[in-house]
């Protein structure tokens, strides 16, 4: 995953449980320096509906397995997950 010098990073951005499903890959791998990159990729790339199912509120982001908010800067190889609201019983 290296990058010629100018290039934007890679980042692999993971969908968990029921994003996974709608958005219909486990993983993909984008050009982003910061976490409002991925979105824009995002909406280029995948169906409304999976849009929609990962721009949801209840929709958390972690950035290298530490939940975060806000526009972060991003580094090669970083790791994006979009997870679900989790229900409990």
């Amino acid at each position: 995953m290296r990058t010629e010098a100018g290039d934007k990073p890679v980042v692999h951005v993971v969908f968990f449980a029921s994003l996974r499903e709608v958005v219909g890959v486990e993983a993909m791998d984008i050009q982003a320096c910061r976490l409002s990159d991925v979105e824009k990729a995002l909406a280029e790339q995948l169906s409304p509906p999976a849009l929609e199912a990962v721009s949801r509120d209840n929709v958390r982001i972690a950035v290298n397995q530490n939940l975060t908010e806000g526009d972060l800067c991003l580094r090669q190889g970083d790791e994006v997950a979009f997870l679900p609201p989790v229900t409990g019983g």
